[in-house]
């Protein structure tokens, strides 16, 4: 449950990450407006994707929360090409550790 949990986190982050990058470009980096209709339907994507879990969605925002600071800082590492210190990755393993503490906890409800 956790590895497939993870994986459906990780796709979400994405949609969101895409979803957001997208007008950042239209809006800093003077890319098309027309990046907004992708960017909607990324952000829609990443709304559904939430509504997968079978548990309350505090639960779901604080789990996957801790999978998007992790997919932000790969997102950080192979998109924008910014190196990562051991912080960062620290920062991540910490991030995704809450997130397998908090979804352990799901099959005790």
């Amino acid at each position: 449950m956790l590895l497939k949990t993870a994986l459906l986190f990780v796709a979400t982050a994405l949609a969101e990450i895409v979803g957001c990058f997208l007008p950042y470009l239209w809006l800093r980096k003077g890319g098309s407006i027309l990046l907004l209709v992708p960017a909607a339907a990324s952000l829609a994507l990443f709304v559904w994707l939430l509504t997968l879990h079978p548990v309350a969605s505090g639960r779901v925002y604080a789990a996957y929360g801790g999978v998007y600071v992790a997919t932000a800082l790969v997102w950080l590492r192979f998109v924008d090409g910014v190196q990562l210190s051991r912080l960062d990755w620290l920062g991540a393993a910490v991030a995704l550790a809450g997130m397998a503490i908090i979804v352990s906890g799901w099959t005790r409800q």
